[in-house]
């Protein structure tokens, strides 16, 4: 019994989508680095800049004013803010990031052929074409060989 379960645990593990899924978390934690970076160190302090050195962290709603036994109660609205424009600009850049990434795989990507050998001659001849132009050759069917 617990070999038939280690044997299904190792199939499962070493299956292709486990293992693909496993370097796409190591590597999304890596670029989260980048992006994270991106944001905080490129796009965000002419941000700040163009809204004046606005710091919405600093916005609260006090709901209960702090009293010698307890802390002030506040809903900190700003920070919700904050995270609400870092993810907008997060969102933004990896947006930004996959559609480059996607233009050099097309660009990668060749157009497909028009074009075949003429299985007699050798010939590049169309690939739709039924007879060789060069030896005359009947071919077998269109779009073969």
């Amino acid at each position: 019994m617990a070999l038939k379960f280690f044997n299904e645990f190792k199939e499962f593990a070493v299956r292709g989508n486990v293992i693909d899924l496993a370097v796409g978390i190591i590597i999304g934690g890596a670029f989260n680095k980048i992006v994270t970076s991106l944001v905080n160190d490129v796009m965000m302090p002419p941000l700040g800049l163009l809204l004046g050195n606005v710091d919405f962290s600093d916005f609260s709603l006090i709901l209960k004013q702090k009293t010698e036994e307890a802390e002030a109660v506040t809903l900190n609205y700003g920070l919700f803010i904050n995270t609400v424009i870092n993810f907008i600009i997060v969102a933004f850049a990896v947006f930004l990031l996959i559609r480059q990434i996607n233009r050099m795989k097309r660009a990668e990507t060749p157009p497909p052929s028009t074009t075949k050998n003429c299985p007699y001659c050798k010939t590049v001849i169309d690939k739709n074409a039924t007879r060789c132009p060069n030896c005359t050759s009947e071919l077998a069917e269109a779009g073969t060989a």
